[in-house]
């Protein structure tokens, strides 16, 4: 059996629901007993006195703290000087009740809250609590925070992954779902990337880490979770403005009800105390202090199950607007793994392997994913020469001095740019130049494929009346290609990065307050538009550290399909956060005029208050489900 201190957040959760209903149901047994059984005055006033204080020592004692700080208006205020003011009128039975009721909403509203936490809570389950470092043929159980680059893990059937690495040894099937959202299991072999927090459901790995655990995914989302709740919604910070202004407002409006008719009008003094007593208990703001801000909790943790990561509450409020949805194509609606459909040499002396080759020399140096498939492509050994001078022009491609003879590898711009000539090439695909000493000598053309969840995912925008765009720095034909069979509104090509910022602003521009634009990437050569767009979000970002970084939303797989489901949760989100905005001030209101007027007893308060913010979470809880 765990020590209290070491207890897991499941059982002191149920320990303190536990306490929380002795606290109340041993106090309405007093309450009971006392109203039922005939008792002298001087004892039944000790019993209430009793009763009242075990329910509500806890309110009592948060609202002296408060009042030290000068910082009192708030739910425990209002309701400790309603109660107190019950008492000191000899509504000894409604005191104890408001209190009880009051707490029985409480620890109804705290499970309703730890319900959507735990949703939550699960990522933090991914957090590895050892690694098995293979030293000297042994395994040594060591903390993760430990472990360093270049060391071996060892992990078996059952256990977690705990850092980031390559497989150098073994094959199981690894199960991702706190990662991704991702519900099969993943099978991976020798060559193979892995992540922290997954699980081996069968086999056996020996693992290379690649990275720190400071550095590795199950950090960075483990960091992001935690803080997801500190970037506020307008919403919510509409509730905190809300409530400080407001809560000051109804003290001073129960004195004037309290005050003002007994004094100036000849209305007898305890009925009026009774009116403002009522009127205070109806005042608390718990219904929007609470089940607002469980609201945007809830979304971000269904979203969390799923595999999709929101950065805070104010970017569900953004998801909920968004008119236009942009995409980077390399990557994200493509594979990003070209395959090289024809070699052409434009000059006799330069054979198509002879381009190859030393396109593939140069393409070593970079990790574009173009860079990555030319070398693919060479299925044969490279002769390696002289290679100086090696610079990437960012969305261009690589100029470098290759045996004393300048080269250069790229687009046509890139030629173009250093005054040669390039023949004009009708091909549909991705077209890489080759030019030596100045002059054209070839180039290859390569194509990309769709992702399966490519198409799907804009049908699904497009049902949901969002504007597709595509922004790459590809060809016309091969981007107008990739937007034909999607079906999206419209495209631009042949972007720098910096390109892709004013057309993603242009775009921003055209829309008015109430709407809003995404961009998709793939997190790693799109960062400065991810930043400018009212929402980005980053595609397959496990392991990539830019992608979490700049990206407000981060889907933890490739899956396209979940950018809708992450629109459809914030719409979802939105529209219960504003549904119990308007039905508890509507509630309020007309319970606090009908107080003012004496149509209002104790009970009626009680409602007013716990009842209402009782059936606000409720709603809440439709997020979830």
């Amino acid at each position: 059996m765990c020590s209290h201190s070491h207890c897991c957040p499941e059982a002191k959760s149920e320990i303190k629901e536990s306490f929380s209903w002795v606290n109340i149901i041993c106090p309405a047994l007093i309450l009971i007993f006392t109203v039922f059984i005939g008792l002298p005055k001087n004892l039944s006033i000790i019993l209430y006195l009793f009763a009242y204080l075990w329910a509500g020592y806890d309110i009592l004692l948060t609202s002296f703290k408060n009042i030290l700080k000068l910082d009192f208006f708030d739910e425990n205020f209002l309701m400790s000087i309603a109660t107190i003011g019950a008492f000191l009128i000899g509504e000894y039975p409604e005191a104890v009740m408001v209190v009880l009721l009051y707490k029985i909403g409480e620890t109804l509203q705290d499970k309703a809250v730890d319900k959507s936490r735990n949703l939550i809570s699960k990522l933090t389950n991914i957090n590895p609590q050892y690694a098995n470092v293979c030293i000297n043929n042994e395994l040594v159980k060591t903390d993760p925070s430990k472990v360093n680059i270049g060391d071996v893990v060892v992990i078996k059937s059952g256990e977690k992954i705990p850092l980031d690495g390559v497989i150098v040894e073994g094959s199981a099937n690894v199960d991702m779902s706190l990662l991704t959202g991702e519900s099969l299991p993943l099978y991976l072999d020798e060559g193979k990337n892995v992540f922290g927090g997954s699980i081996v459901v069968d086999g056996y790995l020996k693992v290379k880490v690649e990275k720190k655990y400071t550095d590795s995914t199950v950090s960075k989302i483990l960091e992001l979770v935690e803080h997801a709740s500190e970037k506020k919604a307008n919403s919510e910070k509409f509730i905190t403005k809300f409530a400080k202004i407001y809560t000051p407002i109804v003290v001073i409006l129960a004195l004037i009800l309290a005050i003002i008719p007994p004094l100036f009008f000849g209305y007898d003094f305890i009925v009026c105390l009774k009116r403002a007593l009522v009127f205070l208990v109806i005042s608390c703001p718990c219904a929007l202090v609470i089940s607002i801000p469980l609201s945007f909790f809830s979304g971000i943790g269904i979203a969390a199950k799923q595999g999709i990561l929101i950065k805070g509450s104010k970017y569900i409020e953004v998801l909920s607007k968004i008119k236009n949805a942009v995409f980077d194509k390399t990557g994200t609606l493509t594979k990003g793994q070209f395959d090289i459909e024809k070699v052409v040499s434009l000059d006799n002396s330069v054979s198509e392997k002879e381009i190859l080759n030393i396109m593939c020399q140069l393409e070593s140096c970079s990790n574009h994913p173009l860079a990555m498939s030319i070398l693919k492509a060479c299925n044969f050994a490279i002769k390696k020469g002289d290679i100086k001078n090696i610079d990437e022009i960012s969305g261009k491609g690589i100029k470098a001095i290759l045996d004393n003879q300048e080269v250069l590898i790229g687009s046509k711009a890139l030629l173009n740019m250093n005054n040669i000539d390039t023949p004009s090439v009708n091909e549909i695909g991705t077209i890489v130049y080759l030019a030596i000493n100045n002059n054209c000598v070839g180039y290859v053309v390569l194509f990309d494929t769709l992702k399966e969840t490519s198409k799907k995912s804009i049908e699904k925008l497009k049902k949901l009346k969002i504007n597709t765009y595509i922004l790459s720095g590809d060809s016309d034909n091969a981007v107008r290609k990739i937007a034909d069979e999607l079906g999206v509104d419209n495209y631009f090509s042949k972007l720098f990065p910096k390109d892709k910022v004013e057309k993603i602003e242009n775009i921003i521009k055209k829309e008015n307050k109430n709407e809003t634009t995404l961009f998709v990437g793939d997190g790693i050569n799109d960062a400065p538009v991810l930043k400018r767009a009212d929402i980005g979000i980053s595609m397959g970002a496990l392991g990539s550290d830019i992608a979490i970084e700049a990206s407000d939303v981060v889907v933890m797989d490739d899956n396209l399909e979940k950018i809708s489901k992450a629109i459809e949760i914030s719409k979802k989100t939105m529209a219960i956060a504003k549904q119990n905005i308007v039905f508890a001030i509507t509630v309020k209101v007309l319970f606090l005029l009908l107080s003012m007027l004496g149509f209002m007893t104790m009970w009626g308060a009680v409602f007013s208050d716990v009842g209402v913010t009782f059936l606000a979470v409720l709603n809440c809880l439709r997020i979830i489900r």
